[in-house]
């Protein structure tokens, strides 16, 4: 027995010394093709608490970044100077942001392109009943943030039905909070909100009396500055393939399944949950030149922009 064991004990170190001695790939580490974990791109996307945010979370969580060379992280900020302050200082990479926005960091110095439309919208809210169309707040208090791009969708909203800013009274309020507290306390008739206080407002028994969806106006857009799409181009192309995959997770998927992970990142109010309505998301919509070309000329009249930019200097071309 003892001999037999001796044998194999052996044999076994002359097969380790034969593969030892075979002759090694020529092929050097440096030209060796990179692993999976070397051609992932780091990307961090400031953003907004929004359900547009759901398709990127779920990029994260179901791995859909990892498997298109990105890893994807969101950064969620409580008011947009804060999250522009960080595109700014470069502590992100991009940011979901609005089409007058854009035209503010043009006007800056701050050459930003865009590469899509998330799916997003700014509402216009009210509380009382007998508010059922856009006429009906002629003479009436509507609150907003002037030079931003929600006086661009209350204008937008106002030409759609034949109507002017001088139509109704502007109460300025750039804090979102307020202006549905106001709403909610009858101090002004309507009030421009984005997601979560839409939600909020309606859960409060307000309702949306136009959107810009409605309209058809594209007002949201995902940015990034010019160096960073130079950089890290092949990382945002697996960025919006990503956030497609994510989008088709929620389509087949119940939202039972994702909300906690919407509510626990972006700090959604727990208690409104099932009030969260999904849209189907689709994949990620090219941004078009008409929707950028209105809202720059919209910039221009408020005295935001005096740069002569166009739309193809800020519409991001992947085939170039």
């Amino acid at each position: 027995m003892k001999k037999k064991i001796f044998i194999g004990l052996m044999a076994a170190m002359a097969i380790s010394l034969l593969v030892a001695c075979q002759p090694k790939n020529n092929q050097s580490k440096k030209e060796a093709k990179p692993t999976k974990t070397d051609q992932v791109t780091k990307i961090k996307l400031g953003v907004m608490p929004s359900t547009d945010n759901i398709p990127f979370l779920l990029a994260q969580k179901e791995g859909f970044d990892q498997k298109n060379g990105v890893d994807l992280s969101l950064k969620v900020f409580k008011n947009p100077l804060d999250r522009d302050a960080a595109l700014q200082a470069g502590e992100v990479d991009g940011v979901i942001t609005d089409l007058v926005g854009v035209a503010i960091y043009q006007q800056g110095g701050l050459d930003v392109k865009v590469i899509g439309v998330p799916y997003d919208q700014f509402d216009l809210v009210v509380k009382d009943p007998a508010i059922q169309k856009l006429s009906d707040l002629k003479g009436k208090q509507v609150t907003f943030s002037k030079k931003t791009a929600t006086a661009y969708a209350v204008d937008q909203m106002l030409q759609h039905d034949n109507l002017q800013m001088s139509d109704i009274t502007v109460t300025e309020i750039p804090q979102v909070p307020t202006r549905l507290e106001m709403l909610k306390n009858d101090k002004v008739d309507g009030a421009i909100l984005p997601e979560p206080f839409t939600t909020i407002a309606k859960a409060q028994g307000m309702h949306v009396l136009q959107s810009t969806k409605d309209i058809g106006v594209e007002t949201f857009a995902i940015g990034f500055p010019k160096n960073v799409l130079e950089q890290k181009k092949q990382g945002i192309t697996g960025l919006i393939t990503a956030y497609n995959e994510g989008a088709d997770y929620v389509k087949n998927h119940d939202k039972a399944e994702y909300l906690d992970l919407f509510v626990k990142n972006v700090g959604f109010p727990s208690e409104l949950q099932d009030k969260i309505e999904i849209p189907d998301y689709g994949h990620l919509a090219s941004v078009k030149e008409k929707d950028v070309t209105d809202a720059f000329q919209w910039s221009k009249k408020a005295g935001l922009l005096k740069k002569d930019i166009t739309a193809e200097d800020v519409i991001y071309d992947y085939s170039k």
